[in-house]
């Protein structure tokens, strides 16, 4: 093992107990702020300690079985000893990643906006395999996938895309996706068979209930509405239903198109919007946002995070954990845990987790 497991079992029980104590205090839901932040804690410090004693279930069957098939030397035992050795790897694993999802936004759903880079219609066509990857990715994790806005590409892929996972620790996860993303491969829309290389950002932010608390002044928005993009029908192609929300004094753009009316697409826009002026505000007065969302880079070359080669060779690297892998297939069609996991490890190092 790289790494072991930092749990205290006993003090997250008292924290627990603490916390469900509180849940009981008299005009505990009259606040609904601090009722929420109480709940959220719980919430995460009950899914550690079942997690951490499934864990430690699993250990002890498998050891009490090892030891009883050594003293009866019975070899019938050997494979539900291997299959309970088994089961507690793999819940030990997920307990391992877990524990590393500490930060204050971690167990939060995510929001996450791809855009295509350096490279045309090739780039294109990369942000919409990567849509297909995150939406594999969320598919094995059953976590729910939900595409907010779309705008297709003149030729083929993405233009851009937002889309939210909701699920336990879905930004926790794919924070580690934010950043720039690095295609090389021989391109199918050259006819020449000639190797293209594409860019295309990646942005992730939480989905924030916090948020809610932000006022905005109604003057300060621009609110465009228009014809909705891809499938869905008459409704889509003939209701201008999509809502494109522009903050004027910061800059900041959300879009929503998912919903079937305008008014759920507003309310909707809104919410990503609080999400994005509440970080920002963090940013500004709490220094924050650097550990949420990380830095902003260029959408070109030299500054991605990670590389997906196809040819002249397989292979999917990691520049900042140097994880990789040859099975190019596998990670395309959502197996990227491996790189989050890595990604989480390094932060931990680092002590920015």
């Amino acid at each position: 093992m790289k790494w072991g497991i930092h749990f205290d079992l006993a003090n997250a029980k008292v924290e627990m107990e603490e916390l469900e104590n509180e849940t009981l205090r008299m005009g505990f839901w009259n606040d609904q702020a601090n009722s929420q932040v109480v709940l959220k804690k719980l919430k995460i410090i009950k899914a550690k300690v079942t997690s951490f004693e499934k864990v430690q279930g699993f250990f002890d069957d498998a050891f009490t079985l090892a030891e009883m098939g050594l003293e009866a030397q019975d070899s019938d035992l050997i494979p539900e000893a291997k299959e309970l050795s088994a089961a507690f790897l793999e819940a030990y694993e997920q307990l391992r990643t877990d524990t590393l999802l500490s930060g204050e936004y971690d167990i939060n759903n995510a929001i996450v906006t791809l855009h295509p880079g350096a490279g045309g219609t090739e780039s294109c066509d990369w942000a919409a395999m990567l849509l297909r990857m995150y939406g594999k990715w969320a598919e094995k994790r059953g976590f729910k996938f939900e595409i907010l806005d779309l705008l297709d590409g003149d030729e083929a892929g993405v233009k851009s895309v937002t889309f939210q996972v909701s699920g336990e620790n879905a930004f926790g996860y794919l924070r580690s996706e934010k950043g720039i993303h690095r295609l090389v491969r021989i391109s199918p829309f050259d006819s020449g068979g000639r190797r293209h290389t594409s860019f295309a950002s990646c942005d992730v932010m939480p989905e924030l209930d916090e948020a809610a608390s932000v006022e905005i002044n109604p003057e300060d928005l621009k609110v465009d509405t228009y014809r909705s993009g891809g499938a869905g029908g008459q409704h889509v192609n003939k209701t201008e239903s999509a809502i494109r929300i522009t903050h004027l004094p910061s800059g900041i753009v959300v879009q929503c198109q998912n919903e079937r009316s305008q008014i759920q697409n507003r309310d909707r826009a809104m919410k990503m919007l609080q999400s994005k002026l509440f970080l920002k505000q963090k940013e500004e007065h709490l220094a924050k946002l650097t550990g949420i969302r990380g830095e902003t880079k260029d959408n070109a070359w030299g500054s991605q995070i990670r590389s997906y080669v196809f040819c002249p060779y397989t292979l999917v690297k990691d520049h900042r954990t140097d994880e990789e892998t040859g099975n190019v297939p596998a990670v395309m069609d959502g197996a990227i845990d491996p790189f989050m996991n890595a990604y989480l490890i390094w932060m931990h190092k680092k002590g920015d987790a």
